[in-house]
């Protein structure tokens, strides 16, 4: 029996494996299928799975710069093992969550899946039961960090007056004030941890990593947000994925203005305020 086809039938045993050796699962709000007309960008958390039973998985909560994420009880996920270069996904549904007020460790329940699907190496985040749609990354290396101040002021600034006027912004009207860049590449934000995210390029595009070890990041989470979130990130490591594609995976760096930490989370729990609000949560009925 192939390993891939063995681990499959072996689910149960590969999250309790996981959960045993201290690793990790994905998770992202589960918002229904989608068409051509309606691409909604899914930000993915990557948690720690503490503990497995017959009926329920105990993960880290899902943070956003450390501040835990607010999934209501009921609220439909979507979730993703990874081991080695195979992957699979399944459906869950949010339980409880406890610590999040800073009583002990910020922890959150989920129901145990029925079955897993196994992803292709084509469509790594795309199974019959539901999908991912990774939001869409633009990347410059950041020639001088100072300069990354004035341009996180203007992007604060100009997010604000769209906010204000109650609308949203098409991307053609939108030109963002940048820090002093070199060439843009264009990836994808695979999943956001407390403190930082893994982001997917093309190898063929990571030439100009070579330059900075730090970036500049516009992340589009419309049309939740208003427009893309600016901000800076410092190279952590880089590998390649099963894809062939370029991991990398970035710290956010808040030390040249301590005040666009805020507007970043703010801008964040929006998005996940916006996602779960839409009658996408679970019935009571529901298993």
């Amino acid at each position: 029996m192939p390993a891939n086809r063995s681990r499959t039938e072996r689910w149960k045993e590969c999250l309790a494996e996981i959960s045993q050796r201290g690793g990790g699962i994905e998770l992202s709000v589960d918002r229904g299928p989608s068409d051509a007309d309606d691409q909604r960008p899914d930000i993915v958390w990557r948690v720690r799975l503490v503990t497995v039973s017959d009926t329920e998985l105990v993960t880290e909560h899902p943070t956003s710069l450390h501040a835990p994420i607010d999934l209501p009880p009921g609220t439909q996920l979507i979730g993703a093992m990874t081991i080695g270069q195979n992957r699979w996904m399944f459906k869950t549904r949010a339980v409880a969550s406890s610590g999040v007020s800073g009583r002990g460790p910020s922890l959150l329940r989920i129901t145990a899946p029925d079955h897993v699907e196994r992803c292709s190496r084509r469509s790594f985040y795309r199974v019959p039961l539901g999908s991912v749609e990774l939001p869409k990354v633009e990347v410059w290396p950041i020639l001088d960090p100072t300069s990354a101040i004035a341009a996180e002021v203007a992007d604060r600034a100009s997010v604000h007056e769209i906010e204000r006027g109650g609308g949203t912004v098409a991307s053609q009207a939108h030109t963002p004030v940048l820090p002093d860049v070199g060439p843009r590449f264009i990836g994808q934000l695979a999943n956001l941890g407390g403190g930082g995210a893994g982001l997917l390029i093309d190898r063929d595009d990571s030439g100009p990593l070579d330059r900075s070890r730090y970036l500049w990041l516009r992340i589009d989470l419309r049309p939740e947000l208003a427009a893309p979130i600016g901000m800076v990130a410092k190279v952590a490591h880089t590998h390649a994925d099963s894809s062939g594609r370029l991991y990398i995976g970035v710290a956010f760096e808040f030390g040249f203005s301590q005040g666009h930490r805020e507007y970043v989370l703010e801008q964040l729990t929006r998005y996940v305020n916006g996602v779960t609000s839409k009658g996408r949560l679970a019935s009571p009925k529901a298993a």
